[in-house]
């Protein structure tokens, strides 16, 4: 027996976000499928980060275990050729038994494009999300720093998660602009139900005008959802890259 780790990109646009459910198609499900096809064994794999419905992955993580002689390096060709286009696997290698993505200590960074425009571009429309009105990243930056550290999220979690504690650490959370997007990127040791897609709704509220940079850390104090910003939908949002034995720091502003 040994342990498989793929890193897979994706392209959540058609799927009900990673993990299995009934009555909806998910990356989970199909992977799953297409390994068991190859190796001829009843293959489950165990992800890293559980994508909501339409979010996008560069570099999510999935374990599984097998008996085959097929060299783990090769598994990802091969799979590739049965996979569907939209779900690419970038790499595959043997890893220890006790190698669990979900556990083993890790820094996720996840990314949010916003396309800030006078009108959207149909070419983006899967990938971003469309803000007509300029948003002030100079805000919003300043708005952000009052999240970066170890932190009690429980405001920027949506209410059906489930899970002990809502501390988090976020390491580094920098926004800027590249022509006509304006682009999140945030990383931390793990992320609560939705949070991106909270402190990002958030955030642009600020940037918006809406409200001051200074109200995110009432938000964050106050420990209550309702407070907070909208979920910003999520198909600006990209998993980019999951790094594992990450030590950490908090001098990333």
């Amino acid at each position: 027996m040994k342990r498989i780790k793929l890193v897979i990109a994706y392209d959540g646009t058609n799927y009900c976000g990673w993990q299995k459910q009934p009555n909806a198609i998910t990356i989970e499900e199909v992977v799953n499928k297409h390994l068991t096809r190859l190796l001829g064994e009843n293959i489950e794999v165990i992800g890293s980060s559980r994508t909501d419905s339409g979010v996008h992955a560069l570099g999510n993580v999935a374990v599984f275990d097998t008996e085959t002689k097929i060299p783990a390096e090769k598994i990802a060709h091969a799979l590739n050729q049965k996979l569907p286009k939209d779900i690419v696997i970038q790499s595959s290698c043997e890893v220890p038994l006790d190698f669990h993505p979900r556990y083993h200590k890790s820094c996720k960074t996840y990314e949010y494009r916003i396309l800030n425009r006078e009108y959207p571009l149909p070419t983006m429309r899967l990938y971003s999300h469309f803000v007509y009105k300029k948003l002030d990243i100079d805000k919003m930056q300043e708005a952000a720093n009052y999240l970066i550290g170890e932190h009690d999220f429980k405001s920027f979690c949506s209410i059906k998660a489930q899970v002990q504690s809502t501390v988090r650490i976020i390491y580094s959370l920098k926004i800027h602009r590249e022509g006509d997007e304006v682009i999140l990127r945030v990383r931390g040791n793990g992320f609560l139900y939705n949070m991106v897609r909270i402190i990002t709704g958030t955030l642009i509220k600020v940037g918006l005008g809406m409200t001051e940079p200074d109200h995110v850390a009432n938000v964050l104090a106050s420990k209550e959802r309702m407070i907070a910003g909208p979920n910003a939908p999520a198909n600006g949002l990209t998993l980019v890259n999951i790094e594992y034995d990450y030590e950490g720091d908090q001098n990333n502003k």
